[in-house]
């Protein structure tokens, strides 16, 4: 086999998602012939390295496995746990389905359509920021949002907490959600909106919803990509089907990946990053305002 660099054999071995990988090598856990590895540019062959994490061999899987889980509140979408011993996605899941990673991650308090597989390359493809595939959202507030707050959602530019800005997103308004979308008992007061974002910064859609003055009652993912969450009830799981694999590499084939900072649908008045542009700010100072 020809060689390929480190981070992709783990990731496509299922260990964990290329940028994950990648910090397994930085933090000196990979070794590879017995030797310890901390380079990310290393190559090696897959079929004839032995490769070890933490000292346990890695082998590529004979066959990927995907799975979609409905994620309840109170869950852990990442899969080794945590020193509290709470509850991860793979507790949802048959202990016989193999060593599968979570593709993209969902808060504590968050719940719906969490990605499983160990199908690296995939993951990889779905979840870097270059590719800016869209995921979409639900989410119940306490009120109906004026006019200039969903302006402000849309338009892209909200602070959040570690400096960044946030890109335009697709954010409306909805009467009904989807008939095959079953949730768990919770809050049923306030009003539903449809968020649908290229990009997947920590805790974004909270942070945007309060920048508005709006408090989020419960957030739920509806999607990824053309995945959709369908009618898997909460705390359970569903293999993929052949169709639904096929849409996805169909999907991460096609999709051309932009620039670094970019992001598509960055509207007039802003920058890539999703800052309002010198002449946008110009602009809103002779209007007075804010």
């Amino acid at each position: 086999m020809p060689e390929e660099r480190l981070q992709k054999v783990l990731a496509a071995a299922g260990v964990a998602s290329r940028r994950a990988s990648e910090a397994l090598i930085t933090a000196g856990r990979v070794q590879v012939d017995g030797k310890t590895v901390t380079e990310l540019g290393t190559k090696v062959d897959p079929a004839t390295a032995k490769i070890t994490v933490d000292g346990k061999p890695v082998r590529l899987p004979e066959e990927f496995v995907y799975v979609k889980v409905h994620k309840p509140q109170g869950i852990l979408s990442d899969i080794g746990g945590d020193t509290q011993g709470r509850s991860t996605v793979a507790d949802l899941l048959p202990p016989d389905i193999g060593r599968v990673f979570p593709v993209g991650r969902l808060d504590l308090l968050s719940e719906g359509l969490v990605l499983l597989t160990n199908d690296g390359e995939l993951a990889h493809k779905l979840t870097h920021p270059r590719f800016e595939h869209p995921k979409t959202y639900f989410v119940l507030v306490n009120r109906m949002p004026s006019a200039a707050e969903l302006d402000t959602l849309r338009s892209g530019g909200i602070e959040l907490p570690d400096g960044n800005r946030t890109a335009p997103a697709d954010v409306r308004v909805v009467s009904e959600l989807p008939k095959e979308l079953i949730l768990a008992p919770g809050p049923k007061r306030g009003v539903w909106l449809r968020f649908v974002l290229r990009e997947g910064k920590k805790r974004q859609i909270r942070h945007m919803i309060a920048a508005v003055g709006l408090s989020t009652q419960r957030l739920v993912r509806w999607a990824i990509g053309s995945l959709v969450l369908g009618a898997v009830k909460p705390g359970e799981y569903k293999m993929l089907t052949r169709g639904e694999v096929s849409s996805l590499r169909t999907m991460v084939s096609h999709a051309k990946p932009g620039k670094p900072g970019s992001q598509k649908g960055a509207g007039r008045g802003t920058t890539k990053t999703g800052r309002p542009s010198r002449s946008s700010r110009r602009r809103r100072d002779k209007s007075g305002r804010r």
